[in-house]
C-alpha cells in the first residue's frame, strides 16, 4: 500500500482512473486531484495541521463560504481530467478560460476515424424561439431522425477517405490535410481546473438550456465532484444550482404577490414582460413545486 502525506478524499480515490462514457465515443476520466473539503476549511481559517473543529463546524463554514460567495478557499482544491469529446463540444468548453489545457494536435498525430453521430433522441429541430438551441417539444418522425444519422455517417466516411488521400497517398502535410475534417471529429485533452472555477463551469453547463452534448460531459464531471468534496457539493447545490435568485424587478412583483395580487397582476404592476416575465413565472412555478414537496 502506498503511503502518502497528502490529504486524501476517499470518494475521489475510488473513482480515479475510471472512464465515464459520454455520448457515443467520448468519456471523462479523473486522473488526479489535490485537496478535499477540509483543505477548503483550513484555507479559510488560514491555519495549519489537522482541524480541531467538529465536522458540523466544518460543514457550517463551507456553507457560509458558498452562501456568501467567498470563493478563494475553493481555489485551493484542483482536479485534472482526461476527456474525449467532439471538436464542437471542445470549442464550447474552451470558452471557460480559467483552466489549464493541453489538447491532442493533428499537426503531429494522424486524425482518428472517430466522429460523433447523435443518438436518435438527440436529433431535433431548430428552436423557433431560441436562435442558438434545439426545439425539445416538437416531435421528430423516426424516419427523419434515421435519415439525419445516415447523412452524417455518409459524410464522415467520405471526408475521412479524402483526409487519408491527402495525408497518405498524396503526402500532404497533416497540418493542411486536417483542414477538411468536420467539427464532429473527436479530440482529446488534459483539463486541469480549481474547484471554484469548476463549480462555475458546472453551474452553466448543467443548466437545462445548455447544449445537451456538453451537458452530458458536465454531468459526468459532477458525479466525480460530488464524491470528491461532498460537503462543498451539498453547499453548491443549495446555494447555487438549485437557488432561486430574484432580480430587483422580480422582488417588486413578489411584494405585490405578498399583498394579495395574482401572479399576472403582480408581474404587470412590476413591469415584467416578454422573456423576463416568463422567467419570473418559471421561478414561481419552482417555488410552488418546493412547497408541494415540503408538504408531502
Amino acid at each position: 500500500m502506498t503511503v502518502t502525506a497528502r490529504p486524501l478524499s476517499p470518494g475521489a480515490e475510488a473513482l480515479l482512473g475510471r472512464e465515464v462514457p459520454v455520448l457515443d465515443l467520448g468519456f471523462v476520466q479523473p486522473i488526479d486531484y489535490m485537496g478535499n473539503d477540509i483543505d477548503i476549511v483550513q484555507a479559510a481559517r488560514v491555519s495549519y495541521g489537522p482541524s480541531t473543529r467538529k465536522v458540523h463546524d466544518d460543514r457550517g463554514l463551507l456553507r457560509y463560504l458558498m452562501r456568501h460567495r467567498h470563493t478563494t478557499p475553493f481555489e485551493m482544491c484542483e482536479v485534472k481530467f482526461r476527456c474525449k469529446m467532439p471538436i464542437f463540444v471542445a470549442r464550447q468548453w474552451i470558452r471557460h478560460r480559467t483552466a489549464n489545457v493541453n489538447e491532442m494536435s493533428l499537426r503531429y498525430s494522424e486524425a482518428p476515424d472517430e466522429f460523433y453521430v447523435p443518438a436518435l433522441e438527440h436529433v431535433t429541430l431548430q428552436s423557433t424561439t431560441n436562435r442558438q438551441g434545439r426545439d425539445a417539444d416538437t416531435a421528430v418522425p423516426a424516419e427523419l431522425r434515421e435519415r439525419v444519422r445516415a447523412l452524417l455517417h455518409t459524410r464522415h466516411e467520405q471526408l475521412y477517405a479524402d483526409y487519408q488521400t491527402l495525408a497518405g497517398e498524396l503526402g500532404i502535410a497533416r497540418e493542411l490535410a486536417r483542414t477538411l475534417l468536420p467539427v464532429s471529429l473527436y479530440t482529446q485533452w488534459i483539463w486541469k481546473i480549481d474547484l471554484h472555477n469548476l463549480l462555475h463551469f458546472l453551474d452553466l453547463r448543467l443548466d437545462p438550456h445548455a447544449q445537451v452534448e456538453i451537458r452530458l460531459f458536465a454531468e459526468a464531471m459532477a458525479g466525480f465532484v460530488q464524491a470528491w468534496v461532498p460537503l462543498s457539493w451539498e453547499a453548491f447545490v443549495d446555494y447555487r444550482r438549485e437557488a432561486l435568485p430574484f432580480t430587483r424587478v422580480e422582488g417588486v412583483a413578489l411584494s405585490h404577490l405578498l399583498r394579495g395580487a395574482s401572479a399576472d397582476e403582480a408581474a404587470a404592476q412590476a413591469g415584467l414582460q416578454g422573456r423576463e416575465l416568463r422567467e419570473f413565472l418559471d421561478k414561481l412555478a419552482r417555488v410552488r413545486a418546493l412547497t408541494e414537496e415540503s408538504g408531502s
